[in-house]
């Protein structure tokens, strides 16, 4: 790739984009700015500002993103109540376009010609970064480092420190052997023993929740204030976003809730097996659809359910930028109009438990759900014609021997 004087790399801090940045450097002999992006981790990431200027980087951008992650990321797919293959809520995938987003303003910004990012060639995340930068920058370029160089292991990797300079700590001690991934919504483990799907995961692999077993032996009961399909506040405080979702991890793991282990199928074509922890994001899923049932329109309600599927493969894939996505998008927060109120849960032991649900929206009649007299708000009559329009069909095959 030529005429690139300057890229922007999506810096951790880490022995990978350490490598990289200096890598980028020599290989390419162009300046390198560094973009860090605080979106709860659970990491220092001040850190990285003094390991980019020990390899000479002066542009260095470090960003304290958790609200808009939270805001502008991670709700608007919870409006939609996504989930991917029927498990994994996203946590991953929903960060890529906001960093994506991020690395082609700050080029803008800087006259950065180029991206990189420390993705290998075999994971999803590579084209989510790419497909979000070409929809947002359609010109710009991306350099992929795992899809051009020979580093292809930690070894190679720390020689290449040794070699440059680069000053990483190489020592493993109590380091996680997992591939992991955090942010706001979860933290991912991949790797080590995992790679054998009929391996149970080890319990201090777990970091963000308790096991079910060890959980308080006493409920926890909290309340969750929704407008527009969002919450807003727990137990009658008002709190923003990220403060919501800070809050409910905090709960939810101290309750065993949120653990899943899945084999997924990857966009790149493989299946991969990952465990993740998303305590907050449970609670969440489980509350929305509840405030959901009280307030949403029947059709409306099961047209979302249609469409679910489709938008958590767009997140999934890497189309949040797409028009597609938009487009959902649009339906999505139309149909959270309505969604206001209140749900109250139980957190048990690893469940998520409904104990109650109200709204000033609410679509629910008593008066006609009642199993008590309803005098006369619902004439049960009217259901015979109802039941032989609807049979209509299936007497009429029937008559003619078809099964």
């Amino acid at each position: 790739m030529s005429g690139i004087n300057k890229v922007v790399l999506a810096y951790s801090g880490g022995l990978d984009t350490s490598v990289i940045a200096r890598w980028l450097q020599e290989t390419y002999g162009c300046e390198v700015v560094t973009f860090t992006a605080d979106i709860g981790q659970g990491e220092e990431v001040e850190p990285a500002r003094a390991k980019a200027e020990a390899m000479g980087i002066k542009e260095i951008f470090i960003e304290d993103l958790r609200e808009d992650f939270v805001r502008d990321y991670v709700n608007p797919m919870f409006r939609a109540n996504a989930l991917y293959e029927g498990e994994y809520l996203l946590g991953t995938s929903i960060a890529r376009p906001l960093i994506a987003k991020r690395l082609v303003e700050i080029a803008a910004e800087t006259g950065a010609d180029a991206i990189s990012h420390g993705a290998t060639g075999k994971g999803n995340d590579q084209v989510r970064f790419e497909l979000g930068a070409y929809a947002l920058s359609p010109g710009i370029k991306v350099i992929a480092p795992w899809r051009e160089w020979d580093l292809t292991s930690r070894d190679k990797l720390l020689a290449y420190c040794d070699q440059h300079g680069i000053s990483v700590e190489k020592k493993k001690g109590n380091k996680s052997p997992y591939s992991m991934d955090a942010n706001l919504l979860h933290i991912s483990y991949e790797g080590d023993n995992l790679e054998d799907p009929a391996a149970e995961p080890e319990e201090p692999m777990w970091l963000w929740s308790v096991s079910p077993e060890e959980a308080p032996d006493q409920p926890t009961y909290i309340e969750l204030d929704y407008q527009r399909g969002d919450i807003v506040g727990i137990d009658g405080e008002r709190l923003s976003p990220a403060e919501v979702l800070t809050t409910l991890n905090k709960v939810a793991g101290a309750n065993g809730i949120g653990r899943a282990d899945i084999v997924e199928n990857r966009y790149v074509g493989m299946k991969s097996r990952g465990c993740y922890e998303t305590p907050g994001g449970t609670v969440m899923l489980k509350a929305h659809r509840a405030i959901e049932s009280l307030t949403l329109d029947r059709e409306l309600a099961h047209l979302k359910d249609e469409l679910m599927p489709r938008y958590a493969s767009l997140v999934y894939n890497g189309y949040w930028w797409s028009p597609e996505r938009q487009a959902l998008q649009q339906l999505v927060d139309y149909s959270q109009l309505y969604v206001n109120g209140k749900v109250r849960l139980k957190l048990y032991k690893g469940n998520v438990i409904v104990v109650g649900r109200e709204s000033a929206d609410s679509l629910f009649d008593e008066h006609i759900a009642t199993f008590e007299d309803d005098a006369g708000a619902y004439n049960q009559a009217d259901a015979g014609g109802f039941i032989k329009l609807n049979a209509l069909r299936l007497r009429i095959a029937a008559q003619k021997g078809r099964k």
